[in-house]
């Protein structure tokens, strides 16, 4: 099963993390294989759903649309992709060791099923470097 995690620290307050997170529509601002996204749906919170392009293998446009399963701020979202060729499951968990200063961990894992397995290398590769994408959040935060 493909899993990727990473984890950073963001000189910023827990709330103001949580809430860039949380809004989806900051994904182009940090993670660079978003093309396109949208908010689908009326709500935010749990239950929320983007509409999101991005960019795939050969430069492509694929689908990655997804849906919110996890709401509890400030300390955690989650996700599960629900369109596009691989559809992973993820986790942002937020804690915050000192005023100010928010560590930041994103999981992604996926369970693939039938063909999908003979891409779980591929898609593992893709996985690690999604999560690295923290390294740019911080950034964004930061300045």
């Amino acid at each position: 099963m493909p899993s990727a995690e990473h984890t950073v620290t963001i000189a910023r307050p827990i709330d103001e993390v949580y809430a860039f997170v949380a809004d989806g529509t900051n994904n182009p601002r940090w993670r660079s294989g978003v093309i396109e996204i949208s908010r689908t749906s009326e709500q935010d919170g749990l239950g929320a759903t983007y509409r999101q392009v991005l960019t795939g293998p050969g430069g492509r446009r694929i689908d990655g649309d997804y849906r919110v399963t996890a709401y509890d701020p400030p300390r955690r979202l989650g996700f599960e992709v629900t369109a596009g060729p691989a559809r992973p499951k993820g986790t942002f968990e937020l804690s915050e060791p000192q005023p100010g200063r928010t560590t930041v961990r994103f999981r992604l894992e996926l369970q693939p099923t039938g063909l999908m397995r003979l891409a779980s290398p591929m898609i593992g590769r893709t996985m690690r470097s999604e999560v690295a994408s923290l390294a740019r959040m911080k950034s964004v935060l930061e300045s």
